[in-house]
């Protein structure tokens, strides 16, 4: 399988390096092919769209509160090694399986299952007709996208068996094989979704040993520091909340996640306990179920015939003018008069966010933001009017409706203009309204829901750890037409970087450029920024960080001309991971580096030729570049 997976990126590198061609990829041959209406097959190619068609709004309601997945019983049982026999692909053994699954130290095991399949009639807006879309479906129900919300707790081990069941002979934008990415779970490299661990039942991926129908996801649902604290469940200082479950297949992320294959699992504890009631008096005690709801945002960009568009060939991608919202394009939703705990999540692949909530006249309205990245912050920021979200990022904001009279109209709406992939602008008023929400009702019952001045403790930062600290520095280019990490575009095969279990690094993301920007996000493990560079990434450029972005973060922003330094610890697990850019174009077109976390019987080589080198005339180039601007200030 690795020569035909060398020969679909050898192709979208080829492409995208030479020049930009109406073309898509075949999904089942990785062959060129052009565009095709998903309508109709035989009709002629719609030429790219400079507009979406006019859409309706608030015509369509967003259900009062997620479904949860409910738990099944799995047959056949999850096993430590891949049941290939069984109809599973070809995956790593499930990593410290005795101890976190056969014997855990809290709860007993609780198993899922969703299939990725074909809807054939999505309405995103009733302007547009009904049309072929993916998602996630589960017990016998047609595949939404979002797919179903997972309820996860910390100390109960997780299988989440994930079907592939869309249809082997696709064509158009999207390939039908998975791999699905927990965004961003402390969970070993086998079930992490690594980009070349995609299968479906004839096809697998690189780094899998056979195809399959099925892969068991383990979440052991622990927290980072396990091994360090030796206390059978990690350091709770380490908590993730939202997170989200998507498609990460290599070279096909961004059109596999416009076709819809995405959802959320939000993970509670004691702490953060899902229950507003709850008696422990550790629990926050925050807006619960069904008062706690995610809201995934994504551009999309729709023909004449209001059928969905992605070129997933020019290495620019397709800036949505349309967002849905939940899969919807203007939704609307009720809401009572009571606190909500309302999760944003940008779920791209390209458009930057500023949200404002407003009412009818667009008078801006104050909410408490609470988490950041899936976080809580260690306390919460009152009165905040703004949250701006680069793609992947996600903020829970707590909104109280009791402010409003029955009847009040707010409307959610986009301040932040951007008319192309490479980056955002100015925010101006009075932006695009995408939610309107209404508040509808009372509450059948008092509202016991609190936002408590203290949130989640953070792990203090030692200076002396940091000091002694590896520093790593990645450059984050365009290069030849293509994106590159360090000069170097993706290979699944061969790693960049080894880390040794337990290391302590910094990681200096730079982005030396002032044409794009690219939110950074690492796998596996959350990080603190220790210092921020704007309008330029020389150490004289050191703004502080803002209060939003002092917890724990797994996207780093990296706008123009500016640079991040990360605090990171590997821990707990071992194997192959990956950083990459979450603008999922760039992703697709080989900004993405892989890395490995290696244990003591293992010798560390670092910086390993993984892949091919950029031009040196395009390195000499940007270094010219940094020289230029060093010099300009010094002048």
């Amino acid at each position: 399988m690795a020569a035909e997976d060398n020969g679909r990126r050898a192709f979208i590198t080829g492409t995208a390096a030479g020049l930009t061609l109406p073309l898509l990829l075949s999904s089942t041959s990785g062959s060129a092919k052009r565009r095709e209406r998903r309508d109709d097959d035989d009709a002629e190619p719609d030429d790219r769209p400079e507009k979406s068609p006019p859409t309706i709004p608030w015509q369509i309601e967003l259900p009062l509160a997620y479904e949860p997945l409910q738990a099944v019983v799995l047959d056949p049982a999850p096993q430590e090694e891949a049941n290939i026999a069984a109809g599973e692909a070809g995956r790593d053994a499930h990593q410290r399986w005795d101890e976190l699954y056969v014997r855990p130290r809290e709860l007993p095991p609780i198993h899922y299952a969703i299939s990725a399949e074909e809807n054939p009639a999505w309405i995103f807006n009733p302007a547009y007709p009904p049309q072929r879309t993916w998602g996630f479906a589960y017990g016998g129900n047609a595949a939404t996208t979002p797919g179903p919300t997972i309820v996860a707790r910390y100390g109960q081990p997780t299988i989440v068996r994930i079907y592939n069941r869309l249809p082997r002979d696709h064509k158009g934008f999207g390939t039908p094989e998975i791999s699905t990415h927990l965004h961003n779970a402390h969970t070993a490299s086998e079930s992490d979704g690594f980009p070349g661990d995609y299968y479906s039942a004839v096809k697998a991926g690189p780094t899998l040993t056979a195809p399959g129908q099925f892969k068991d996801h383990f979440y052991p649902n622990i927290y980072a520091g396990y091994d360090e604290l030796q206390n059978g469940i990690g350091d709770p200082r380490e908590a993730l909340g939202t997170l989200f479950y998507h498609d990460h297949t290599m070279d096909f992320t961004a059109p596999n996640l416009v076709r819809g294959l995405m959802g959320f699992l939000l993970l509670f504890d004691e702490v953060d306990s899902g229950d507003e009631r709850d008696p422990n008096p550790a629990a926050l005690r925050l807006p619960s179920y069904p008062y706690d709801y995610p809201l995934d945002f994504a551009d999309r960009l729709f023909d004449r015939n209001g059928i969905l568009y992605y070129d997933q060939v020019d290495p620019d991608g397709t800036l949505g003018d349309k967002v849905t919202v939940n899969g919807y394009i203007e939704p609307l939703l009720r809401v009572a008069a009571r606190k909500y705990r309302l999760r944003l999540l940008n779920g791209g692949p390209s458009r930057f966010y500023e949200f404002y909530l407003v009412d009818g006249n667009g008078r801006a309205q104050p909410y408490t933001y609470i988490a950041n990245d899936g976080n809580l912050l260690p306390a919460p920021l009152f009165n905040q009017y703004r949250v701006r979200l680069s793609v992947a990022e996600r903020a829970d904001i707590v909104v109280d409706f009791a402010r409003y009279p029955i009847g009040t109209e707010l409307y959610l709406v986009n301040r932040l203009e951007q008319d192309d992939s490479r980056r955002p602008d100015e925010a101006e008023a009075p932006g695009m309204r995408v939610l309107k929400v209404i508040v509808d009702r009372f509450p059948p019952e008092q509202d016991l829901s609190r936002v408590p001045p203290l949130l989640r403790e953070l792990r203090p930062l030692d200076p002396v750890e940091i000091a002694a600290a590896r520093v790593r520095r990645f450059e984050f280019e365009r290069t030849n037409g293509m994106w590159a990490i360090n000069d170097k575009f993706f290979n699944p095969l061969r790693s960049a970087v080894e880390i040794g279990q337990d290391a302590v690094e910094v990681w200096d993301l730079v982005n030396d450029s002032g044409g794009w920007a690219h939110p950074i996000h690492i796998h596996f493990e959350e990080g603190r920024i220790i210092a921020k560079f704007v309008d330029g990434t020389d150490d004289d450029d050191e703004v502080a960080v803002p209060p939003h972005e002092q917890g724990r973060k797994d996207v780093f922003n990296l706008a123009p001309n500016s640079r991040v330094k990360v605090l990171l610890r590997f821990r707990d697990f071992l194997g192959k991971y990956v950083m990459h850019c979450h603008n999922l174009i760039h992703e697709d077109h080989a900004m993405m580096l892989r890395w490995d976390v290696v244990g003591p019987d293992r010798p560390l080589a670092d910086d390993a030729p993984d892949a091919p080198e950029a031009p040196p005339q395009e390195r000499g180039g940007r270094d010219r570049r940094r020289s230029s601007r060093r010099k300009g200030r010094e002048s």
